[in-house]
């Protein structure tokens, strides 16, 4: 475990000295790139006044709803696709066209559409999470070996034991590949929704840190999303760990 931290430690510790050091002695004013130490003492100050546990809490919840929402329909809708060519055929333009549009770009329409509480935010959430769901769940569903279900069959297994039994524990390395992109993904799709329109969540601090020059909030805002992006990443991984276990040995 040391190991593994040993050279992430070293990274971060020499960001923030090459950071610190443009800071100091680059003349750059503070309202543009602020220095390690005001960012810091920011923080601190957002979360003395509860400011940011609060909106970090709301940001929080939108992406694990829309996460949640965008994984189970993205495998259901997949496993269908996967064992139905014909039904693949007929949703898959539909489904290639909707990647083919920004969120970005109908953000505003879902903001106006759903309204402007979480439901918004959490529908952009989950659209940017399914496709890439999707296309795992797909993937991984049709690259369970042939010989599994001529077994399975031989035995006179029901289609749920084959379910459970084979495609689950098959797909899984594939799933968890695209959950991983999934899980990065829905902290973007969070954010997007706020910034079209939204009143809290960290969203919203990035705006109002721009419109008042306040550079080291922006700055604490960033790294919060980049905190929970890692967050979610650290989950998806231990989740590899606990069901995966049994590649690596």
């Amino acid at each position: 475990m040391t190991k593994r931290l040993t050279p992430i430690l070293i990274s971060i510790l020499s960001f923030l000295l090459v950071w610190h050091l443009i800071t100091r002695y680059s003349g750059i004013p503070n309202f543009i790139l602020p220095s390690p130490l005001s960012v810091w003492t920011r923080f601190l100050r957002a979360v003395d006044d509860r400011s940011l546990p609060y909106h970090t809490g709301i940001t929080l919840i939108e992406i694990l709803l829309g996460l949640l929402t965008g994984v189970l329909f993205a495998t259901v809708v997949g496993y269908l696709l996967a064992k139905s060519r014909s039904l693949e055929r007929v949703l898959s333009p539909y489904l290639v066209a909707s990647q083919a549009i920004p969120v970005v770009a109908i953000a505003p329409l879902l903001v106006i559409w759903l309204g402007e509480g979480i439901l918004s935010k959490v529908v952009i959430c989950a659209l940017i999470v399914f496709f890439p769901v999707l296309v795992n769940t797909i993937v991984g569903v049709r690259a369970v070996p042939i010989a599994l279900y001529d077994l399975m069959n031989s035995l006179h297994a029901t289609r749920a034991q084959i379910l459970w039994k084979v495609e689950v524990p098959a797909s899984l390395p594939v799933f968890l590949g695209g959950l991983r992109i999934g899980a990065t993904l829905s902290v973007i799709g969070a954010i997007v929704g706020e910034l079209v329109d939204a009143e809290e969540g960290l969203g919203f601090l990035l705006q109002l840190g721009d419109f008042q020059y306040d550079t080291p909030m922006v700055f604490v805002a960033v790294f919060t999303l980049i905190a929970l992006a890692l967050m979610l990443y650290g989950i998806v991984t231990m989740l590899e760990r606990r069901f995966l276990g049994w590649q690596e040995k």
